[in-house]
């Protein structure tokens, strides 16, 4: 069997326990002063120049990258520096300057105060040559220890082509495929960084679904698709009215797909686009109360979202006139990343905004606690009443950092008609220090029904 890729960080100078971190999966870490950080810098008189939060390390074995923080006094690298704000600069000004990632190798070394780090990547020596598992096209050697399967550039721009090539082969009754043997597509529902996901009918039964595919940014082998599998079939398990059923998944030629509940009134996302970015109290909590109780489902289940926003709250609409909400992808995109599945993303534009994400989660990437997705449904219920995210996201500051720096602005700042008892409730619910606010989905879901007007 082949040893998988690590990246290891050992301690060459000064002061840290354990002296050696080693990560075999992908992980993101904060390196600084605060207790949140890890490693954590020595918060001493030999470590004044580092700062709280002072860079960050993204981490997909065998790759490693490094980005400074806009510090006062920079981050090292071989001795060179390769991030610090300027002069003047306070470090709020300093986040919304531009500072470029590195790529990091085997032996370098990372200073920070007197503490240094080398970092050490472990990879097989086998070298494979890697195809396109769709059209054969030449990609690359396999240098990079990973091995398996993999589309090139041209065939993932195009996940509606590679769909119908699976579909044509399911139909040719291929084993692995039996997942979406007998589907037609009708029409693209959206499309993002991973994939996109399509409207399908099932011929047979007339039953429709939306078919996802997942396109891995990095060669996917068996123990990175066993790995995103286990949590699928975490997620497949879940049955509930205010969850999006997941009924089936597999991994055929470089992709992944998964066939999911549709429902018809689409995403919380496309009506607050249609309502000019708000709702009414009336309409926002109901959306909010049914999401909460998919959440206690899933929570008592061991299973956490990790990624919920107002994309994957999904609508169905009732044949009364009603609407029922349905948390959608529980803990799907986590855990791709988490495979290892999207390369390194994490402190690169590609990576997105974390919109609606508590600082727990930036500082530890792998925490899968309840009450980050309790947060993140406050967030979405702040943004369904304002139309705006809790936190200010100004243009061109690293968003990261204002997660770690900022808190989340009082709702009734956003909007004073939001009524006082549910403003309370939910700017609770955004408390991020010591502790979130509200640590299961039950407790906010009964202080919501307290306060509601």
């Amino acid at each position: 069997m082949t040893t998988p890729p690590t990246v290891t960080l050992t301690l060459v100078e000064g002061r840290l326990d354990p002296t050696e971190y080693v990560f075999d999966e992908r992980a993101t870490c904060v390196l600084g002063r605060s207790v949140d950080c890890l490693p954590q810098i020595p918060d001493d008189a030999h470590h004044t120049t580092v700062s709280r939060h002072h860079c960050l390390l993204d981490i997909n074995p065998p790759d490693i990258r490094i980005r400074d923080f806009g510090s006062l006094n920079g981050t090292y690298v071989n001795g060179e520096k390769i991030g610090q704000r300027r002069r003047g600069l306070t470090p709020e000004e300093a986040a919304t300057e531009v500072y470029p990632e590195h790529d990091l190798a085997d032996g370098d070394e990372i200073r920070l105060g007197d503490t240094v780090l080398r970092v050490g990547v472990s990879r097989p020596a086998t070298l494979v040559l890697v195809r396109c598992a769709q059209c054969a096209r030449e990609i690359g050697d396999g240098a990079d220890g990973r091995g398996g399967e993999i589309l090139c550039a041209p065939c993932q721009a195009e996940p509606g082509a590679v769909l119908d090539l699976l579909l044509e082969l399911a139909q040719g009754g291929r084993p692995d495929l039996t997942a979406i043997h007998g589907y037609t597509v009708t029409r693209e529902l959206g499309r993002g960084g991973m994939g996109a996901v399509y409207l399908a009918r099932h011929e047979a039964t007339g039953v429709d679904v939306a078919l996802k595919v997942m396109l891995p940014k990095v060669a996917a082998n068996a123990t990175a698709r066993a790995r995103f599998l286990r949590e699928v079939a975490l997620t497949r398990a879940l049955k509930h009215p205010h969850v999006a059923a997941l009924h089936d998944a597999g991994f055929a030629d470089g992709t992944f797909f998964l066939t999911t509940e549709f429902c018809t009134g689409g995403s919380l996302d496309r009506l607050l686009a249609e309502r000019g970015g708000r709702l009414p109290v009336q309409e926002a909590l109901p959306i909010a109360v049914h999401a909460l109780l998919g959440l206690e489902h899933a929570h008592g289940q061991g299973v956490v979202h990790r990624d919920l926003s107002t994309s994957n709250i999904l609508l169905q609409e009732e044949p009364d006139g009603s609407r029922t909400a349905k948390i959608a992808d529980f803990g799907i995109s986590k855990a791709f990343d988490q495979a290892g599945l999207s390369g390194l993303t994490r402190t690169g534009a590609t990576a997105g905004k974390p919109m609606f994400m508590p600082r727990q989660q930036v500082v530890n990437f792998r925490r899968a606690a309840p009450e980050v997705d309790v947060w993140a449904l406050a967030a979405c219920l702040y943004t369904m009443l304002t139309g705006q995210l809790p936190r200010e996201f100004p243009r061109g500051k690293d968003p990261w950092q204002v997660v770690l720096q900022e808190p989340a602005v009082p709702i009734r700042r956003r909007d004073p008609a939001v009524p006082a008892a549910l403003a309370e409730v939910i700017d609770q619910a955004l408390v991020e220090r010591p502790r979130i606010g509200f640590q299961s989905a039950a407790d906010l879901r009964r202080a919501l029904d307290q306060a509601a007007p």
